[in-house]
């Protein structure tokens, strides 16, 4: 079985079932998910109170480095995925730390943002789950392919404009608010919303198969990297909107 998403994607089958595996479950994937989320929520309150106590470099801090623990987390998963059920929780506390800070800054340009961006998320995850539901969107071959192409260019993309950042060097992506580039951010978010069904699809098959209960970790960490980075994209398209 075959995912497009980078993070969601192996040659997997029933004969990596060892005698005492449990098979993966629906409910299995969902704890597993609650579990990150709790984890994630944890680092955001932490960097929110400093964040709170104006200890910005603190939280500067805390953004780079979470970014790289983040980039350095997906890269070894992806690679191994024995690892999720140890690396899920130190990306989720990572990138909790990272959207905190982000949203953090967001919230103080634009009072009311992240209320906004998190019900936007979620609205259009559960429109995504309805549509897959009701198999008006199907994860064929050919949507696979083309999703993994554009993701895979825009991972590029958010790598080599890190980097940048890290030297001081000016994007223009990130610094202007013309209708170019928030053209760009509906499209991106767009392909995050899309890669949702990707996600879907993994977590159905994998139950179906079935997989071991490992994929558990592996399919909620999966869902959860796309919905951190449609929350992103909205929460950026959102204050370039506002800041017109």
């Amino acid at each position: 079985m075959r995912s497009s998403n980078p993070f969601l994607r192996d040659g997997v089958s029933v004969d990596t079932f060892a005698l005492n595996d449990r098979p993966m479950s629906l409910n299995g994937t969902l704890n597993k998910l609650l579990i990150l989320s709790l984890v994630m929520i944890a680092a955001a309150a932490a960097v929110f109170y400093q964040f709170s106590m104006k200890h910005f470099d603190y939280v500067n801090i805390m953004l780079i480095v979470g970014v790289i623990v983040g980039i350095v987390s997906v890269v070894v998963i992806a690679f191994n995925h024995k690892s999720t059920p140890y690396l899920a929780p130190v990306y989720a506390f990572s990138q909790g730390a990272v959207l905190s800070a982000i949203s953090c800054s967001m919230e103080a340009s634009f009072p009311g943002i992240v209320v906004q961006a998190i019900s936007m998320t979620f609205i259009v995850v559960f429109t995504m789950a309805l549509l897959y539901r009701m198999k008006l969107i199907r994860a064929t071959e050919r949507f696979k392919a083309v999703l993994f192409t554009a993701t895979a260019a825009i991972a590029v993309f958010y790598i080599v404009t890190f980097i940048m950042f890290l030297f001081h060097l000016n994007v223009p992506y990130f610094a202007t608010n013309s209708s170019l580039t928030i053209g760009i951010n509906i499209g991106i978010a767009l392909i995050a919303a899309l890669n949702l069904i990707i996600d879907f699809d993994f977590i159905e098959k994998g139950i179906n198969a079935p997989l071991p209960s490992l994929y558990e970790w592996y399919g909620a960490f999966g869902l959860m990297v796309t919905i951190l980075w449609l929350y992103v994209e909205i929460l950026r398209l959102l204050s370039r909107l506002r800041s017109r």
